[in-house]
């Protein structure tokens, strides 16, 4: 009976050391297949709201500056043949009491006239900021290209806002050309 314990008692020992070894280990590292994104209709570029003050004409002045995505508007492409809405973007300059001064919504259609047949066509309203607040003028610099945020294919832009509220739209063309001199298209 001694030995059919002792028995016993060894053959639970080999079970445990056995059941308890460790098991190899591998370095195969098992991944889902990645899965390609299918673009199901056309994408809105990322919406940005700027707001930045400054000292113009002897006063202090606001602007706001939004930038969205449009569905009302003709849609655009970029390189690739990828599906855009264009922009709008939305400027206001308040004056020190909040009053507005001036306020205006801008889509590629108001720079057209100083973009070539494929920018017309492909290219979305990039952007407008402030570069600087002269005697009589905002000046802010303004970029219609491919809507791909990683292109670097852009027509760039000068805009400006007069003390009286008037509009002067023109191709910068200082980059191109090192050109001092600037043409505005009065009255856009």
């Amino acid at each position: 009976m001694n030995r059919l314990k002792l028995f016993v008692v060894a053959a639970c020992a080999g079970c445990l050391l056995v059941g308890c070894k460790e098991k190899p280990k591998s370095n195969d590292i098992i991944a889902p297949k990645p899965v390609k994104e299918v673009q199901t209709g056309p994408v809105r570029m990322q919406e940005i709201k700027q707001s930045r003050e400054v000292d113009w004409v002897g006063s202090q002045y606001k602007i706001e500056i939004v930038r969205s995505a449009d569905d009302q508007l003709a849609l655009t492409r970029d390189e690739s043949g990828k599906k855009y809405y264009d922009n709008k973007i939305e400027m206001k300059i308040l004056r020190k009491d909040g009053s507005q001064f001036f306020g205006r919504t801008f889509t590629k259609v108001d720079f057209v006239s100083y973009l070539d047949d494929n920018t017309r066509k492909d290219g979305a309203l990039l952007g407008i900021v402030l570069d600087k607040a002269e005697e009589n003028q905002l000046r802010f610099a303004a970029s219609v290209g491919s809507p791909d945020v990683l292109s670097d294919q852009y027509v760039p832009m000068l805009l400006v806002v007069t003390r009286m509220g008037e509009v002067k739209i023109s191709k910068d063309t200082r980059l191109d050309s090192g050109a001092q001199e600037e043409e505005y298209d009065e009255g856009v």
